[in-house]
Order: structure tokens, then sequence, then C-alpha cells
């Protein structure tokens, strides 16, 4: 669960609008996508019409597209389109892979030593709408410090930043993973998670989140919680002279935003 680490200002206009997605200056992007490719993560999949690439047309294309930085510092955009097959990196075992693939394993964590000799804690995934296996520095993953307004333990911090399922009093369930566009499953529609970054709090409000691998939002899943109301009546309070930051999804079908969503800071 990371903060927004560009600005609209870094946007590269130029190769969005090549991909088809800024018309008459206006960028062409749901609200939860913009706010994934600011945060670093990969957006929703998104069908491209009528590109060009190397001389040649392409009349149609699904992709998840993500912000990273380039080498002059400058953001640049990736185009993550479904591959026919997925490569599995050296680090996972044919075993664990073919886990991964089959939905046998949602995640393996593992300790590597990656390309430039550095020990890290990496998190492995399989999406399986791009055939990609993805994989996450756990080290600079920042777990929430409360959720729904309950403070989390450092243990239950720890099993977030891993992957695993952490449970609140109140019943709601999350982990973390890099496979959706929010970051997170829960067993809720709704939560809001504080971060701390920069020195102050960071507010991040959720509203339509995808269900646990499994399972299935059911009437459960749309009941907030006495927590989530005192949260949300924190963050207002906090932020009174700036609207409140929502992400909102449709689940079933395409997503849809009402408002473009912004973290803030107390």
């Amino acid at each position: 669960m990371n903060p927004q680490r560009f600005d609209e200002t870094d946007l590269p206009l130029g190769d969005l609008a090549a991909a088809g997605l800024v018309q008459d200056g206006r960028l062409q992007l749901e609200a939860a996508d913009l706010e994934a490719l600011l945060s670093g993560r990969r957006t929703q999949m998104i069908t491209l019409e009528n590109l060009e690439s190397a001389g040649m047309k392409i009349a149609s294309l699904k992709v998840k597209l993500q912000l990273v930085p380039g080498a002059d510092g400058k953001a640049e955009i990736l185009l993550h389109p479904a591959y026919r097959q997925g490569v599995a990196p050296r680090y996972l075992s044919d075993t664990e892979a073919e886990a991964l693939e089959s939905g046998e394993e949602i995640s393996f964590e593992k300790a590597i030593v990656d390309g430039n000799g550095q020990p890290k804690r990496v998190l492995f995934e399989f999406d399986k709408e791009t055939n990609q296996f993805l994989q996450t520095d756990l080290d600079r993953l920042i777990a929430p410090e409360k959720v729904n307004n309950e403070s989390l333990s450092e243990e239950q911090k720890e099993r977030f930043r891993k992957g695993l399922t952490v449970e609140l009093k109140d019943g709601t369930k999350l982990r973390y993973t890099a496979t959706t566009r929010e970051g997170l499953r829960a067993n809720r529609i709704s939560l809001i998670a504080s971060i701390i970054f920069d020195g102050g709090i960071s507010y991040l409000l959720f509203h339509g989140i995808k269900a646990l691998s499994g399972q299935r939002h059911n009437g459960e899943s749309l009941q907030q919680s006495a927590g989530y109301q005192d949260a949300l009546r924190e963050m207002e309070q906090n932020q009174a002279d700036r609207p409140v930051p929502q992400l909102k999804l449709v689940s079933g079908g395409p997503d849809d935003e009402e408002l473009q969503p912004r973290n803030r800071r107390r």
C-alpha cells in the first residue's frame, strides 16, 4: 500500500496521446486508474485502439498501464499486454511457478539476491489477466498504520507486507496484492486506511474493492462498521477544506468513477 509517487505534471502526455488516451486535452482514464498510475501500480485492463508501432498498425490491444521512473528520472509509461504464456522468474522453481499459474497458491515470499547482488525479500504473484509473474520488494512496501480506525500491530503489518490476510476486530479481512489496481483485496466493498508518509498521515478511502481470492462479496460486504464511520469522520475533520478522496468501482462490470481521488496528509 504505497502513497502517491508521481504528480499529474509527471504524466507523459505525449505517450498517452499516442495511445489514444488524451482527447481535446483531457486524459481519458477513470479516476481509479489515474490514482493507480500516480501510485506506481497497474491500472485495470484498458483497451487501446488504432495504435501504430514500428510501422505496424494495431486495431485493438488490451493492456494494463504503469508509470515507472525512466533513466533520466522522468516518468515513463509501461504497457502490460496479455501474453500467451507467462515466463517464470529464475527465483521460482517449476513447482512454485505452476502453483501460482494454476491458482493453487496465491503468492510466495522468498529471500533472493537480485541481479545487482543485493539481498531482497520479494513477494511473487501471478496476474491471470496478463499472464505475468509479478514481484514486489517487501522492504519497500508500506503497511497501513490503521484500517477502519483500528491500529495494526507489528505482526499484522508484517502479515500485510507478506501478502497474508489480516483480520480486524470488526471482521474486516484484507491482504496486499499487486494484481489489482487498488493494491489490495478484502471482504468489504469499502474501507479506509491511513499510512505515515513524509512525516504526515495520508488517508486512502476505497470503495468497490475486489473480493478476496476464491470468495465473492455478499450483503455483509456492503456493511460499514463503526470503525469505518469513525475513520471517515476523522478524515473529514482533518480535511474539511478538501474533497474526500474516494475510489468508486462497480463490481461485476466496467469500473465507474465518480470522484478523482487524492491522497491527503494531516
